[in-house]
């Protein structure tokens, strides 16, 4: 009857609601088989045979699995290094993964060294004659880097794998393994310019395909800024070697390059007077029924930039599009010799050495709001990408650290078998000062619904669980105990006092308890907001685990107390 009476009880329920929820989230499969995919490397076999990196916000139960190869189970990375040790080259083999089924040729592995002289070469291009309209093929010497190519043996296949996640929990680089770059800017720079060239980073990271990436502010209390770079599954010297070849931005009409990054541009604009969606375009509905919005943005060039764009210009062709008129060749955009945009050249800029010069884009979706945010979106991709090369300081990288995933694993094993130890000592203890069940087990069970509920949210929101959150959930679980104590005291008091009820004493109690809650949360301020950003994860999940604890799980213990201690 008891048992049944607390189970209807408003504040039960909403533990209960909560905890399934927390679940969902979570999403646990101990049952997970096959290798996760981390990444894929481009023009790799794994590429070119159509598999894709996940997003860099997908959750881990959602990523693509490998299960087999050429239909044998691959169910940890020895049993894929295996296979690929023995890969020959041209062999040709399939891959099944949760998703789909892959055919791939093996490709052979270069030791490529790019000689410090230059070679002549012949460059055949179709050149367009206006005369008698044709195309025709035309052949011109060019000097070119000499290049040598020794085969080594075969390629990797260019899938970067894991064991395959449990649930959609996300494992920091404490726990996964990982290397981590702290770059420190060589002078102050502004809030906004540190936002950009955080965003600078992820873009230049992106480009190589990487996805499990962290790239946060840091500062300590002396008001140093810093910025963290975390890569999950990556060694210390791919890190450094990533963020040092970043930088190379070239922009080309017709296989010409007319500026680079940094003194090419002279200035992105980045403010609402001269970026932002296009007042004479704005937005409209097209035939499909989804909206589309244009964006334009002003840029500066050198004049010597300037001049090199109209010399490319000066001979193309005027074509009607849309009802604009552009040039017959598109402005590409490359980053490290990746191409990342394409834009049109409007007709007014046909050999005009024109320094301040707009550029444009669009973005779909299917209302005008979702246009617009797809369309401000692609604007903030392109002024990254432009500005790619000419960061706002320089930056230095101070430290760089190397997390072998083995210790990780070994950690989590440990963590789970002493915070298992953890809630036996304390059921034993407070069974031993309480002589009840009805006390310690609704204690034991609030302590387990507290952390499942706080790995719920943390697996919702995408924040990745590292020491400092764990470090928070501990702090968290155990002033849980605390208060549950407080409860289970005062209400046990009032039970047997003759000069108050078990009401006064629960009110009395919860006083106590809210007091507490705020001073926790307001020691932890300081570290979130006063620039602790390493310590931000330990704060975070220190306020978010007192305060499900003080709005949910507190109420409920109360209430089950109440319920189960009443004659």
């Amino acid at each position: 009857m008891k048992l049944k009476k607390a189970i209807k009880n408003v504040r039960v329920i909403i533990l209960l609601v909560f905890l399934v929820l927390a679940l969902v989230a979570i999403h646990p499969n101990p049952w997970a088989q096959g290798l996760a995919i981390r990444t894929v490397s481009k023009d790799s076999a794994a590429s070119i045979a159509g598999i894709e990196s996940p997003t860099p916000n997908i959750p881990p139960m959602n990523r693509e699995r490998m299960l087999l190869i050429n239909n044998k189970p691959i169910n940890s990375l020895k049993d894929y290094f295996d296979f690929v040790n023995t890969l020959e080259v041209n062999r040709t083999f399939t891959i099944k993964t949760n998703k789909n089924i892959y055919k791939l040729t093996a490709l052979p592995e270069y030791n490529i060294t790019y000689l410090n002289e230059t070679e002549l070469v012949n460059e055949t291009k179709e050149v367009y004659n206006e005369t008698t309209n044709t195309t025709v093929n035309v052949t011109e010497e060019v000097y070119v880097q000499k290049v040598e190519k020794e085969v080594i043996g075969v390629a990797d296949i260019g899938l970067s794998l894991y064991e395959a996640p449990t649930t959609n929990i996300r494992q920091g680089l404490d726990l996964s393994g990982g290397s981590r770059v702290v770059l420190e800017p060589e002078e102050k720079i502004s809030q906004q310019d540190l936002d950009f060239t955080i965003d600078n980073i992820k873009q230049r990271l992106n480009v190589f395909g990487l996805t499990d990436i962290i790239v946060r502010p840091a500062s300590d209390f002396a008001g140093n800024d810093f910025i963290i770079v975390e890569i999950a599954g990556a060694t210390k010297e791919e890190v450094r070697e990533l963020l040092a070849k970043q930088g190379k931005f070239e922009a080309k009409i017709a296989n010409k390059t007319v500026f680079r990054g940094g003194n090419d541009i002279t200035y992105v604009c980045r403010s609402p007077d001269c970026s932002g969606i296009d007042p004479r375009a704005g937005c409209g509905q097209m035939p499909s029924g989804d909206w589309t919005c244009r964006f334009r943005f002003s840029i500066a060039l050198s004049p010597e930039a300037a001049q090199a764009q109209a010399d490319a210009t000066k001979d193309l062709e005027v074509v009607v599009e849309d009802q604009n008129n552009y040039l017959s060749e598109s402005l590409l955009l490359y980053l490290d010799d990746e191409l990342v945009d394409e834009l049109r050249i409007g007709a007014e800029l046909k050999g005009n050495p024109v320094t301040d010069i707009s550029i444009s884009g669009s973005g779909i979706g299917l209302t005008q709001q979702a246009a617009i945010t797809d369309s401000l979106n692609n604007m903030k991709r392109l002024q990254t990408i432009l500005i790619t090369g000419s960061l706002p300081v320089k930056l230095e990288i101070v430290k760089t650290d190397t997390v072998s995933p083995i210790l990780g694993e070994e950690f989590i094993r440990n963590a789970l078998l002493i915070g298992l130890v953890a809630i036996l000592a304390v059921a034993v203890t407070v069974f031993i000062r309480y002589k009840k069940l009805v006390v310690s087990i609704p204690m034991i069970i609030n302590m387990t619904s507290e952390a499942i509920i706080i790995l719920g949210i943390a697996a919702l929101i995408g924040w990745n669980l590292d020491l400092a959150a764990i470090a928070g959930i501990i702090i968290a679980i155990g002033t849980g105990v605390d208060h549950q104590i407080v409860i289970a005291d005062e209400t046990l008091a009032g039970e047997k006092s003759k000069y108050s009820s078990w009401k006064d004493q629960l009110k009395k109690a919860f006083f106590i308890i809210f007091a507490a809650y705020f001073t926790t949360v307001v020691a932890m301020l300081p570290l979130w907001f006063a620039g602790a950003g390493l310590l931000k994860g330990f704060a975070l999940t220190t306020i978010l685990g007192v305060s499900i604890g003080v709005l949910i799980t507190r109420p409920a213990f109360a209430a089950i107390i109440q319920i189960f201690t009443q004659d």
